[in-house]
């Protein structure tokens, strides 16, 4: 009978993403009931319940089975500190199903725990350079497409064909800004910034609105 134990770890980034692919590989590895924890939050870091008590579980000797390498986070790292901290310090194994090679559980002698280091340190920085290429190929798309005039974020609220009638209404204190605002169905702070899109004096009014004296 083995004195250490098996555990699984499962992370998805979002609560609407399904771990079934994950949970179907983890249960052909005999992991023990009770042993399995699932995360279902972001990997930026590692302030996760299910893996902070797993972490409280694991002693040397311990296995911990992942499918791929990035469940145990999306940072560079975070992840080989990780790694550090279960092989190095609590001296448990950690087993990549995606990646044989990845598995410390098999390779105890000095050259197999160096091999699976550099493996784990070039898998991480090429899926860290991947991620920062992505972001920068998504600001250039960005950058490029509003020089051609492509417009981002919500549609702007149409104004009323009479908004710089009322406008220069309510800057004559004819109106108030409680009235400008209901008339447009706009914040004051967005009226400002609309009337300076369409060219119209836009600083700020004080004082109260004058009102017209009714004909006796």
């Amino acid at each position: 009978m083995n004195s250490y134990q098996i555990y699984g770890y499962i992370r998805v980034s979002t609560r609407d993403q399904k771990e079934d692919r994950q949970v179907i590989a983890l249960s052909r590895c005999e992991i023990p009931e009770g042993n399995l924890f699932i995360d279902r939050q972001s990997g930026k870091n590692f302030d996760r319940p299910a893996y902070q008590q797993l972490m409280e579980k694991l002693q040397q000797g311990d296995l911990i089975i992942v499918k791929s390498i990035d469940r145990l986070g999306r940072n560079y790292e975070e992840i080989l500190e990780q790694w550090r901290i279960i092989t190095k310090e609590i001296r448990a194994n950690i087993k990549v199903l995606d990646m044989p090679l990845l598995d410390t559980s098999i390779h105890h002698d000095l050259i197999g725990t160096l091999i699976a280091d550099i493996v784990l340190q070039l898998l991480s920085y090429v899926a860290q350079s991947e991620r920062e290429n992505i972001r920068q190929r998504q600001a250039e798309g960005i950058a490029a497409a509003k020089e051609r005039g492509v417009k981002f974020g919500r549609n702007k609220k149409p104004l009323p064909e009479d908004f710089d009638t009322w406008y220069l209404r309510w800057r004559h204190r004819e109106i108030t800004g409680k009235e400008m605002e209901m008339h447009c169905g706009l914040h004051i702070s967005t009226i400002y910034e609309r009337a300076r899109e369409r060219g119209l004096p836009y600083t700020s009014m004080t004082g109260k609105p004058k009102r017209q004296k009714k004909s006796i």
